[in-house]
C-alpha cells in the first residue's frame, strides 16, 4: 500500500496556495530533517551517551538548563538558519531574537520555537517534544522590526509540533487541516498516519497541575470542584489526566478531547506558558480541529503580543469545556491579577 510521506503532503499543500514558491515546503523539510535528529538524541538517552542532565547553564527563563534543551536549540537553529528560507529565529532558550543577515540569502518567514518542551522528564524517559510556529515577515526591506517578531496569534503561516515518545510524531497545519505523521524508524522517514484530525466537542477528561491548588485564584479552584462533581446530564465528573509535558497533554487532548489548563495564580499573576512559543502554535492547531484556545478571558489567536518571552494563561481544549470554563471564570477574582 502506498503511504504517503510528510513531504509530499507538506508540496500537495502548498500547490493549492495560488503564488506559491516552494519556500514553505524547504521550510518544512528543515524542521522535519531537525527533528529526526533530535528525535535520534533523544532516543540514545541513558545507553551511554553524555545527554542526559544539566549544562549548568541558567536560560532567559530563569531555568536550568538541560543538555538535550540545548542540543535540541543548536540543532534547530542551525539547520533552519541556513535553509535560506527565515529571516529571523526567536526560541524559548534565546533571550534574543537570531536575525539572519542579508549575505546569507534571508527568506520571507520568521520561525519560532519552543526546542525540547517537557525538559524537566527527560531524565525519566516521559515523552517530550518540539513546538514551532512559522509567521511571514510583514515589513519591506532587510531589516527585521518589532511588527515582524510581535504577530497577532492568527497570523501564523504554520503551526505544529514533534512528540517523542513511544513514537516519533510530526503534528502541524497550515490552516488546511491538522495532520499528524509518525516516524517509520526503518525508513527514517514520516508517513501520514492521522489525517485531517479533529478534536472531540467534549471530551470526559481535565489536564492540569493540582500540585499548585494552593496557590490557584478562587475562580479556578471553583471550575476544578464543578469538574469533579457528579452529574449525569453533563456528563461529570470528568477525569484528571496529567503528564507534566504540556506538547504530551495537549497530543491527549487533541486526540481524545477534554481541556488542558494551566492558570494565572498567585505567584504567576500573568501566566506561566509563553505566547509565542507554546499558546499561539497549539491554539493554531487546535483552532483548526474544530477546538479553542483562550486565557479565560480572550481568545489566544485574538493577541497581539507585547516582547518575545510574553507569558499568558491558558485553557486549551474541545469547545463545548472552553466555553463552561469561561462563564467559571468570566468574573475574576482580584487574585492573580497583575498590578
Amino acid at each position: 500500500m502506498q503511504r504517503t510521506t510528510l513531504v509530499q503532503h507538506v508540496r500537495q499543500q502548498e500547490k493549492m496556495n495560488p503564488g506559491a514558491t516552494g519556500e514553505f515546503t524547504s521550510l518544512m523539510n528543515e524542521i522535519m530533517v531537525a527533528s529526526k535528529i533530535v528525535s535520534l538524541e533523544v532516543n540514545k538517552a541513558g545507553i551511554g551517551e553524555d545527554i542526559l542532565g544539566l549544562t549548568g547553564k541558567i536560560n532567559v527563563q530563569g531555568e536550568e538548563v538541560q543538555k538535550l534543551d540545548e542540543f535540541a536549540d543548536m540543532t534547530f537553529t542551525k539547520i533552519i538558519g541556513q535553509s535560506e528560507t527565515v529571516c529571523a529565529i526567536t526560541s524559548e532558550e534565546l533571550e534574543y531574537p537570531v536575525i539572519i543577515p542579508p549575505d546569507r540569502n534571508p527568506g520571507k518567514y520568521i520561525f519560532m520555537m519552543d526546542p525540547l518542551d517537557g525538559s524537566s522528564n527527560i531524565d525519566v524517559n516521559v515523552g517530550i517534544g518540539t513546538i514551532f510556529s512559522v509567521y511571514k515577515k510583514k515589513t519591506p526591506g532587510d531589516k527585521v522590526e518589532d511588527e515582524d517578531l510581535l504577530q497577532k496569534g492568527d497570523q501564523q503561516v504554520a503551526a505544529g509540533y514533534v512528540i517523542y515518545g513511544s513514537s516519533t510524531m510530526f503534528v502541524y497545519t497550515s490552516g488546511r487541516g491538522v495532520h499528524g505523521f509518525t516516524l517509520d524508524p526503518s525508513l527514517g522517514e514520516f508517513f501520514l498516519s492521522h489525517p485531517d484530525i479533529k478534536i472531540p466537542s467534549q471530551g470526559s477528561t481535565y489536564s492540569i497541575n493540582e500540585g499548585n491548588t494552593e496557590i490557584w485564584c478562587e475562580e479556578q479552584k471553583n471550575l476544578i470542584n464543578y469538574l469533579k462533581d457528579k452529574d449525569e446530564a453533563t456528563n461529570r465528573p470528568y477525569r484528571l489526566r496529567y503528564i507534566g509535558t504540556l506538547v504530551s497533554d495537549f497530543h491527549r487532548t487533541l486526540l481524545k478531547g477534554g481541556i488542558f489548563m494551566y492558570p494565572r495564580d498567585k505567584n504567576n499573576p500573568n501566566g506561566k506558558l509563553r505566547f509565542a512559543f507554546e499558546a499561539a502554535p497549539l491554539a493554531f492547531i487546535v483552532n483548526d480541529a474544530g477546538g479553542r484556545a483562550t486565557t479565560g478571558e480572550q481568545n489566544i489567536l485574538d493577541m497581539v503580543p507585547t516582547e518575545i518571552h510574553q507569558r499568558v494563561p491558558l485553557y486549551i481544549g474541545s469547545t463545548e469545556i472552553i466555553d463552561m470554563a469561561e462563564k467559571h471564570l468570566a468574573t475574576p477574582s482580584d487574585c492573580g491579577k497583575s498590578a
